[in-house]
């Protein structure tokens, strides 16, 4: 399962929904729906993001293996 802090940073930079949009490239559906956990983004949008923060990928984005059903 992919987590994410991109609401955090998002507000932190005062940045609305658009604007992140618009600076990566994707609609603000998208960005919307990465900060609620309904899509996963692709590793090259992942780069973009975290780039627009100055940060690293696994400062915005977590990964947490699920655990397996028997």
């Amino acid at each position: 399962m992919l987590t994410n802090n991109l609401y955090f940073y998002r507000s932190q930079a005062k940045l609305s929904q658009e604007k992140l949009a618009q600076k990566v490239g994707v609609t603000r559906q998208t960005i919307n729906a990465l900060e609620h956990n309904r899509y996963n983004p692709s590793l090259i949008l992942a780069f973009e993001i975290a780039n627009v923060f100055n940060k690293s990928i696994d400062e915005i984005f977590t990964y947490e293996k699920e655990e397996e059903k028997e």
